[in-house]
C-alpha cells in the first residue's frame, strides 16, 4: 500500500531538469531547493525523480543488499525521508543537501531496522525467508542483525566524523576541543543556565549572525537577555560558544551530550564531560 501511496504522489517520472516556468536551469540540488521554498513546487517532483537512482544506491548500501524501487519497502521509506530532508535542508548548517539527505534516509532506514527487530520478537524465525530477484532465499532478520551490526559501526564512524567537524568550527573561533573539559562548569545547574543563554543566543538570529560572522560572542546583549552578569557571560564565554555551535551545527551525535528536551531546560551532560 506504501508503494502505492508513492507513485501515486510522485509518478516514475525521471525527469531530467533543465526548463522551469522561469527558464532557468538549476545547478545544484540546493539552488533547486531554494527555487521549491520560492513557490516552484513543481520542482520538488523533478528533484526527487532525478535522484530515485542516489537513493536506491544510498539505501542499497545500507540494507547491504539491492533494494528494487519497486517492490521493497525501504525504498519508500527511503524515498519519503529523502522529502523530509528537502523541508528541513538549511543552507547555514555548511553540509551540502546531498549529504543530508543521505543523513535523514539513514536515520529513517535506522528506525525501520528497529521496528523490526522489535517485531522479530513475536513472528517465528521462518516467516522472515524472502526470494530475491534471482529466486535465491535470504532471511529478513539474518539482514536486520547485519544492519544493526552496520549501525553500531556507522555511529562509530560518524561520532568520529562529528568531532573532527566541530573541532575545526571551534578553531574558527580560537578554541580547542580539549579546552571543553576544563571549561565545562561542574554542577548541573551552571551547566544548565548557560546553556540556557546558548539558547537564547541561537533563538535570536540578529545574535547568532553576530556570533558567526565576528565570530565575537555577545556578551552584553546575552547578559541582559537572560537575566546574568556580564561578568557571568564573559567567563563562561568559551562554553557558551562551544554550546552554540552544537546546537547550531549538524552534529547528531554531539547533541546528545546535551540532551535537550521541548523545554529547553533539563537533563544536562556537560560537552567535555
Amino acid at each position: 500500500m506504501l508503494l502505492i501511496v508513492l507513485r501515486k504522489w510522485f509518478g516514475k517520472k525521471e525527469a531530467e531538469f533543465g526548463h522551469t516556468s522561469k527558464g532557468k536551469t538549476p545547478r545544484s540540488p540546493e539552488e533547486i531547493i531554494a527555487r521549491i521554498r520560492e513557490g516552484e513546487s513543481a520542482l520538488r517532483e523533478e528533484l526527487i525523480g532525478n535522484y530515485r537512482p542516489y537513493i536506491a544506491k544510498v539505501t542499497s548500501r545500507f540494507c547491504k543488499r539491492y533494494i528494487d524501487p519497486e517492490t521493497d519497502d525501504e525504498f519508500s521509506i527511503a524515498i519519503i525521508a529523502f522529502n523530509e530532508a528537502i523541508d528541513q535542508f538549511s543552507h547555514e548548517a555548511g553540509k551540502s543537501f546531498l549529504g543530508f539527505a543521505e543523513t535523514v534516509i539513514r536515520r529513517r532506514l535506522i528506525d525501520h531496522v528497529r521496528k523490526e527487530q522489535r517485531q522479530a520478537n513475536t513472528v517465528p524465525y521462518s516467516s522472515f525467508d524472502t526470494e530475491d530477484e534471482d529466486q535465491q532465499l535470504y532471511n529478513r532478520i539474518e539482514t536486520v542483525q547485519a544492519v544493526a551490526q552496520y549501525e553500531i559501526d556507522r555511529d562509530a564512524e560518524n561520532r568520529g566524523l562529528d568531532i573532527a567537524e566541530y573541532s575545526l568550527k571551534l578553531r574558527e573561533f580560537g578554541i580547542a576541543f580539549t579546552e571543553l573539559a576544563e571549561t565545562s562548569p561542574k554542577h548541573a545547574d551552571s551547566r544548565r543556565m548557560l546553556i540556557g543563554i546558548a539558547m537564547n543566543l541561537t533563538a535570536d538570529l540578529k545574535l547568532v549572525g553576530m556570533l558567526m560572522q565576528k565570530k565575537r560572542l555577545p556578551v552584553k546583549e546575552l547578559a541582559e537577555m537572560s537575566g546574568v552578569s556580564r561578568k557571568t557571560v564573559e567567563r563562561n564565554r568559551k562554553y557558551i560558544i562551544a554550546i552554540a555551535l552544537i546546537i547550531e551545527g549538524d552534529y547528531p551525535f554531539l547533541k546528545r551530550y546535551i540532551q535537550l528536551d521541548e523545554q529547553h531546560e533539563q537533563g544536562v551532560e556537560g560537552v567535555g564531560s
